[in-house]
C-alpha cells in the first residue's frame, strides 16, 4: 500500500500514523532491538504498541506533530519513526526509533534534519530537546551530528534512569 508523504528527504517519506496501522506499530516496536533502550523491560507487549500508536494518532490530532512514520523511497519499506513530541511552550522534543536493518546507513540523522528544519520552519518552534538511554551511544552521536548541546541528565521514566539530556535553539539567520 502507497503512503502519502507530507515531507520526504532524498531518500525518506514522511507519513502520519493512524488508528489502523497497528501492523506497522508492531513491526517498529515489536522488534525488541528497537525497543531496548526505549523502556525498562525492553520490550513493548502487544498493549504497550496499540497504546503508544494511539499516543501518536492522539499526539497529531491535538499538536500537529508525532513520531512519524518514516518510509524508503525505493521500497516503500518502513524504516522506522522520527518526529516531534510537544514539551513545553514553543518547545519540542526530537525523538527516533529506526528498524535494526536501517542503522548506521546515515537515515538517522537525513530523517532528523528535515524534521529540525520542520520545527523551525513550519511550527516556529524556538528550541528542541532530545535525550537518550546512556547505554545507547549511537544516538548519542546522531544527536552531536546534528547540532545539539549537551544540557545535563535528565530522569526518564519509561526506562528509570537518568538520560543525557540535549537542546538545539533556533539560529538567527546570518
Amino acid at each position: 500500500m502507497a503512503r502519502n508523504f507530507f515531507m520526504s528527504t532524498k531518500r525518506c517519506g514522511f507519513s502520519k500514523w493512524e488508528a489502523g496501522d497497528i501492523k506497522l506499530a508492531e513491526l517498529l516496536w515489536g522488534d525488541a532491538e528497537v525497543t531496548r533502550y526505549i523502556c525498562s523491560s525492553g520490550s513493548f507487549s502487544m498493549e504497550d504498541i496499540a497504546t503508544r500508536l494511539q499516543k501518536e494518532v492522539d499526539n497529531n490530532a491535538q499538536y500537529r506533530v508525532q513520531y512519524w512514520p518514516v518510509f524508503a523511497l525505493d521500497s516503500d519499506e518502513l524504516i522506522g519513526c522520527c518526529g516531534l513530541r510537544p514539551r513545553g511552550e514553543g518547545t519540542f522534543e526530537l525523538g527516533f526509533h529506526l528498524r535494526p536493518k536501517f542503522w548506521r546507513q546515515g537515515y538517522a540523522v537525513e530523517a532528523a534534519r528535515a524534521v529540525i528544519d520542520y520545527a523551525f520552519s513550519a511550527l516556529n518552534a524556538d528550541g528542541l530537546f532530545a535525550g537518550h538511554n546512556p547505554k545507547n551511544t549511537a544516538s548519542a552521536k546522531v544527536l552531536g551530528k546534528l547540532g545539539f548541546d549537551y544540557i545535563g541528565d535528565e530522569f526518564y521514566e519509561p526506562t528509570g534512569l537518568y538520560h543525557p539530556s540535549y537542546e538545539l535553539k533556533k539560529r538567527e539567520k546570518e
